[in-house]
């Protein structure tokens, strides 16, 4: 194996930070990083069970655990015999947190430094790192050079969230919102492009807030613009998961009739029944959530709609379950990911009424169903036409504008665009069987 074995669990921003840490660790061949996920209980039993795993299959390495789980819950991971130190969301972004010795006091980087400054703290306790993520204000320059190992790369433009979803640990995770200027996500654009990429996603914890902590508080339309305008030579930018209730008209507009800007979006969604969203402390409605995707698909039919949606919230009956299935069909959700709820210990949702766990699990499975009835038909009606398909680097698979997942008959080049003939479905993939490139 050369260089560090980086596992990572959850978000597209931890895919894009996981890239930015291999760059970091070097040529380690001895270290595993586990980048973990703290959105639901599942996934920090998953992040237990890949430390777990890691030290079986490479008894010999060092085992380090950073993220969102290791942010929050740093004494519980540090416990764990197979983990040799635990680093918070901010120190996992210093070179400092992967050399091979924790004692840094010959360093003069000042990333190590500020490391070394923090070990002496008294927050400091053995192989735990993990410093005050709210207390974090400035936008490290990493933010905006990370990329993955896919032939669309995903750029990091924003971090944190300061809303204060009741079922969420995320923000004690990731702090509060901090966006990267904009000219710095511009130059790393062009860098992209210019090493082959020709698709990016613009990511973050909570993409639509981009903007008001930095001068003249610029808006995620405005950067969209910015972007599409300095880097001309790229032809795909995508959107990451974002809040439906934050698109304004600038961002809509770009959405809607940018042939640039991919044609389909994920909505953080979370219910389709009013008083479910209200004690989730969500900033949308029901009406809210149809009305914008009803208003896409008129001004750009071709559009995909993706959805997270919790199933089993606190106090949810099946009259309230009922609206957050029809949702499903009402808002077109062709890229559904469920969420059975589970309680986060320090989230104001764990404090409530609680849904039995077999229910949890019938609704989640209800939910996930009907979704894939909507994919199906969906890709169904795909055949016959004819798909801009991103291919990915191992020549015999892609994704489509609207991220329909195409496999082609024969290689195509990696990382190029291919005009795709879509002849067939076979286990919810379209099957294309002429292709020519750009």
């Amino acid at each position: 194996m050369s260089g560090p074995q980086i596992i990572t669990l959850g978000c597209r921003l931890n895919i894009a930070e996981s890239e930015a840490i291999r760059e970091m660790a070097g040529g380690q061949d001895d270290l595993v990083v586990v980048n973990s996920c703290a959105v639901t209980s599942e996934a920090v039993r998953q992040t237990r069970q890949a430390i777990r795993r890691a030290r079986r299959e490479r008894p010999g390495a060092r085992i380090l655990v950073t993220g969102c789980a290791a942010q929050t819950e740093p004494g519980s991971f540090a416990a764990m015999a197979e983990v040799d130190a635990v680093i918070g969301n901010r120190e996992k972004m210093a070179a400092a947190s992967y050399a091979t010795s924790v004692r840094v006091e010959r360093s003069r980087d000042t990333d190590a430094q500020a490391l070394l400054d923090f070990a002496r703290s008294e927050r400091s306790e053995g192989k735990v790192r993990v410093s005050d993520i709210m207390a974090v204000r400035e936008t490290a320059p990493h933010m905006a050079s990370a990329f993955a190992e896919h032939a669309r790369a995903f750029l990091e433009v924003q971090n944190g969230c300061d809303h204060r979803c009741t079922f969420c640990i995320i923000p004690y995770g990731r702090g509060n919102s901090r966006s990267v200027p904009a000219g710095a996500v511009i130059g790393k654009a062009r860098e992209l492009v210019d090493a082959g990429y020709k698709e990016i996603v613009l990511t973050g914890v909570d993409v639509t807030s981009y903007g008001p902590d930095l001068p003249g508080s610029p808006s995620l339309g405005l950067l969209v613009e910015r972007i599409l305008k300095a880097v001309p030579d790229l032809p795909r930018l995508r959107l990451s998961s974002i809040d439906s209730v934050e698109i304004d008209e600038r961002l809509f507009d770009l959405i809607a009739h940018e042939p640039r800007m991919m044609p389909h979006l994920h909505l953080s969604l979370q219910a389709g029944d009013d008083m479910i969203l209200k004690r989730m402390k969500r900033r949308h409605g029901r009406a809210d959530a149809i009305r914008i995707v009803e208003r896409l698909k008129a001004a750009r039919p071709a559009i995909s709609i993706g959805a997270d949606i919790i199933a089993g919230f606190p106090t949810e009956d099946e009259a309230m379950f009922e609206n957050s299935l029809k949702l499903v069909e009402q808002c077109a959700i062709v890229h559904g990911h469920i969420f059975p709820y589970s309680p986060r210990a320090g989230t104001p949702a764990a404090r409530m009424p609680q849904v039995d766990r077999a229910t949890i699990k019938a609704r989640a499975a209800r939910l996930r169903a009907a979704c894939e009835r909507q994919r199906q038909a969906w890709l169904q009606g795909l055949i016959g036409s004819t798909q801009s398909v991103l291919v990915e680097r191992n020549g015999l698979t892609g994704h489509a504008e609207n991220f329909a997942p195409v496999r082609f008959a024969a290689p195509r080049p990696p990382s190029s665009i291919a005009h795709a003939v879509i002849t067939g479905l076979e286990n919810g993939v379209l099957i294309a069987q002429e292709a020519s490139n750009d």
